[in-house]
């Protein structure tokens, strides 16, 4: 098996440390640790005189990174900033971190490589395992209890809502028809009968029919866009004047949200849009690394006005 360290390659490495203008001595927050591959970045331009602090929800990923910048810290010695990690949702980060104290925040909202390949953790139809689904494995209702437990109305609609899916009421009824579904391979199974006949389209794959239901049930276990929407509302608060946010987005709901919120703080006047258009992969990135192909990064600054 190909070690961690090796299988996760952060996306937009170079353009997210640029944009969030890491300088030594300041204080800066990743929202979405995974391996730590952003933040291990940050954590060599801060110095030993800044502060890093992290968070995330999936224990194993937490025990990673602080693993991986225990490391860190062994090589820079004394150059390394202090750093602290929180086991938590970042919806939670206003628990942590007091108003207008941070010089940056960066949040990836994609599922890391970590928990793709990992056949146990349920979040991918590539490699047979449980549904399960879950961020943080120790709490909430797993995909399974909502594949065989929801009602079919109940799974349309999050299918359609969640996964943009417009034959959502067709795959609703072949799941409910098809219950109980244990794994992720039935439940793919499932998906491919239901689905019509896949055609490319300009050269390209199909996508297969499970790619957005997959996405609908992980983003519904998760609650992943009432804590993106949470995340979001609360940043401004949490930057410095001049503090930079930079997100990092893998589907369309993802940076739909982000670009409104950017928008919305531009508007309020306490938010300067660095972005005018999302910055994504170049050609060489995503041939080293094919999951970068859909990131967007957008990036605003936290303008002079009193905070709130």
């Amino acid at each position: 098996m190909v070690p961690s360290s090796e299988r996760h390659v952060p996306v937009l490495l170079q353009d997210a440390i640029r944009y969030l203008n890491v300088r030594p001595g300041k204080t800066y927050a990743d929202a979405t640790l995974g391996f730590a591959g952003h933040a291990a970045a940050i954590a060599q331009e801060l110095g030993g005189q800044g502060r890093l602090i992290g968070f995330d929800r999936d224990p194993d990923a937490l025990e990673l990174a602080r693993a991986r910048l225990q490391s860190l810290g062994d090589l820079l010695g004394p150059q390394m900033p202090q750093w602290e990690l929180h086991g938590e949702e970042f919806s939670a980060m206003s628990r942590h971190i007091a108003p207008g104290t941070l010089d940056g925040l960066l949040a990836d909202f994609g599922v890391s490589s970590m928990q793709l390949d990992s056949a146990h953790r349920g979040f991918s139809f590539q490699a047979d395992g449980p549904l399960d689904m879950r961020m943080n494995p120790r709490s909430g209702a797993t995909a399974e209890q909502v594949v065989n437990q929801a009602d079919e109305k109940v799974l349309a609609d999050l299918i359609y809502e969640f996964g943009e899916e417009r034959r959502s009421r067709r795959f609703a009824r072949a799941i409910v028809r098809a219950r109980p579904i244990k794994t992720t391979a039935q439940l793919a199974k499932v998906l491919s009968a239901a689905a019509p006949a896949m055609k490319s389209e300009r050269g390209r794959h199909p996508i297969h029919p499970a790619t957005r239901i997959f996405q609908a049930l992980r983003i519904y276990v998760n609650a992943e866009l009432n804590e993106i929407q949470a995340l979001l509302q609360a940043a401004p608060k949490l930057l410095k004047p001049g503090g930079r946010l930079v997100v990092i987005s893998f589907h369309s709901l993802e940076d739909r949200l982000a670009k409104d919120a950017l928008r919305e703080g531009a508007r309020q006047g306490v938010l300067e849009v660095l972005t005018r258009k999302p910055v994504t992969a170049s050609e060489e990135e995503t041939d080293r690394n094919p999951r970068a192909r859909s990131a967007k990064l957008r990036a605003a600054e936290r303008t002079e006005t009193r905070q709130e």
